[in-house]
């Protein structure tokens, strides 16, 4: 158990050093946060100490106080010291605020771009695991917590303590016997500051579980919204997120009950100190008891001041700690894109080659294996099979967003690895059965707000396409806002977009995955006669449910489980009489059938 509490104590520290490493470029606010700490520990019990020097002398006919004389001079003057120590001490205050909570904003900023650099740069496997509420509540929420490590957090902290125990040493100089009787019921308060703070971090840790679980579920089903209303499965949904948020109402209402209880036993605590003060001090007869006792009220609340946030304090550093070593993980994640190519050649031609290349998403169930083929510069490759025979995953490949376990894949006779990898995927456009747009005006999606494409190519792209005259009719034509994920779109017109998108970044390969499924007859046509104009000079990789769209490939590959069947032309495979042949065969039984 010791040993397990020490390791936890080594990686906090090391966390920490982490989380200021990124407070660097801050540390001119840094390093004046800390010496209005020193100066505010330092002057706290200045006040105290000029009040019972008032009582204690300036009532006395011939006080003195340094150059003051006489009673009312004496009043007078430490009246208007105080003033001016009060109105310095809101000041320092202020700026010690405002610097604490400016530098955890700072580092917030930096820290949440280095997260969502890292995000943006992981292999897509990454994804494929991990719920995109969990990255968001990383991204977003747990940084969130961090800020609160400088504002609330470590910085706050040491000022209480050293004001803590600037203000013993005073106690104690003035009459340590008094101080220790008022102390005597500090340990009550210690023990009760020790269960409040292991209560509320357990109550916190759970809450910050359910704020993951909670974006995971809202994000994951306001997306999923289709399906949830078409199969009416609302009530059973609506019950699980319920479920889901009661919990997070539960760990919060255990941190509201350790709260109720620890404030009325710190104000418990201060009263029976106050008792003893009083009655330790009355018994005795000084001059300067009534000036002592006064000044040590004013002592014990700034003792209990801070006391009663002190432990509050510390659980959210523990918040930030544990927010930080979250959002670390996501740092660390070693799964990401790497770049250790420097190959950027003048012009790249697209000639593909696959030898013996494996592949597996989870490294133990091979969805490729022992994939062999070659595409010459400019020729198309088509790509048919049943769902599930890995067609989709050759395509990944190619760009790099996934990594194969065996084999090769070379482009221009150079392996894939040895590229630039921006370079290599600024080379390949993708258009998917999927079509994803952003938020945003029809000419930032399919320029991606890259400010190297005019508006005269978009315009040329998609009259091309066929599309410019339907975009002409939306309000705002190329300004139209699509909405999140193209929502104001039909799926053929998001897949005509994407099409637009392909064009523009005039690739040297190209990647047609199912790009013709969601289109009607007349689109289809449409799109066949942009696609021989796309894929002229171009290597072309084409995935097709639609047998009729890849006729005039230069080759075409059969896969079935992850292998290859059968290789060659159309009219070589009808001959052959094999797995393609089937294929084509039940597809046009089946439209005859519905003809």
């Amino acid at each position: 158990m010791t040993q397990k509490g020490t390791s936890k104590n080594i990686v906090d520290f090391l966390l920490l050093r982490r989380v200021f490493h990124f407070a660097k470029p801050y540390k001119n606010k840094f390093y004046w946060s800390l010496f209005l700490t020193l100066f505010l520990a330092v002057i706290s019990p200045l006040r105290p100490w000029l009040i019972q020097i008032t009582i204690n002398t300036g009532l006395q006919p011939n006080a003195r106080f340094w150059w003051l004389h006489g009673a009312a001079s004496v009043i007078i003057g430490i009246t208007v010291i105080q003033l001016s120590l009060l109105i310095i001490e809101s000041v320092c205050r202020f700026v010690f605020s405002f610097f604490t909570a400016s530098l955890g904003q700072s580092v917030v900023k930096d820290m949440r771009v280095a997260t969502y650099k890292k995000v943006i740069n992981l292999n897509l496997s990454q994804f494929d695991k991990t719920p995109i509420g969990t990255l968001t509540t990383r991204t977003i929420n747990d940084i969130e917590s961090i800020n609160d490590i400088f504002s609330d957090g470590l910085i706050p902290i040491v000022a209480d303590l050293l004001s803590i125990v600037a203000v013993l040493v005073y106690m104690f100089f003035v009459d340590w016997k008094l101080t220790l009787i008022c102390l005597v019921p500090f340990p009550v308060l210690i023990v009760a500051t020790f269960y409040f703070k292991e209560t509320v971090n357990k109550s916190f840790i759970r809450v910050r579980n359910a704020v993951a679980a909670l974006n995971a579920f809202v994000q994951e089903h306001i997306t999923g919204m289709a399906i949830v209303q078409a199969f009416a499965a609302e009530k059973r949904e609506f019950k699980k997120f319920n479920d889901i948020n009661k919990e997070h109402r539960n760990a919060n209402i255990r941190s509201i009950f350790a709260y109720s209880v620890f404030f009325p036993v710190v104000e418990l605590v201060l009263a029976i100190s106050l008792g003893l003060l009083v009655w330790w001090a009355g018994g005795r007869q000084q001059t300067d008891a009534a000036g002592n006792i006064t000044a040590f009220i004013l002592c014990l609340n700034l003792l209990f001041r801070p006391l009663r946030l002190l432990a509050d304090k510390f659980n959210v550093l523990q918040m930030g700690m544990i927010a930080s070593e979250r959002v670390f993980k996501v740092l660390d994640n070693k799964d990401s894109a790497s770049n250790e190519g420097t190959l950027i050649p003048v012009q790249l031609k697209g000639a593909i080659q696959f030898e013996k290349v494996w592949f597996s998403y989870d490294a133990v169930n091979y969805v490729l294996k022992d994939i062999s083929f070659q595409i010459g510069e400019g020729q198309t490759l088509a790509i048919v099979g049943n769902t599930g025979s890995g067609k989709t995953s050759i395509i990944s490949l190619i760009n790099r967003l996934y990594h194969i376990q065996k084999g090769s894949i070379q482009i221009d006779g150079v392996a894939i690895d040895h590229y630039d990898l921006h370079y290599l995927r600024s080379k390949i456009a993708v258009v998917l059965q999927d079509v994803f747009l952003f938020s945003g005006s029809v000419y930032d999606n399919v320029t991606l707000r890259n400010p190297d494409i005019k508006k005269e190519q978009v315009i040329e792209a998609a009259k091309m396409i066929g599309i410019h005259d339907f975009i002409m009719e939306l309000p705002g034509d190329y300004d139209y806002n699509v909405m999140e994920r193209g929502a104001t779109l039909s799926l053929g017109q998001r897949q005509l977009l994407s099409f637009v998108r392909a064009l523009l970044y005039d690739p040297a390969i190209l990647i047609l995955d199912e790009a013709t499924s969601s289109v009607d007859t007349e689109s289809e046509q449409l799109i066949q006669h942009a696609i021989e104009k796309l894929i002229a000079g171009r290597t072309s990789i084409i995935i097709a449910h639609r047998l009729s769209t890849i006729r005039k490939a230069n080759k075409i590959l059969v896969l079935d489980k992850g292998e290859i069947k059968e290789t060659g032309t159309h009219d070589e495979l009808i001959q052959h009489q094999g797995a393609y042949y089937q294929l084509h065969k039940m597809q046009f039984e089946k439209q005859t059938v519905i003809a």
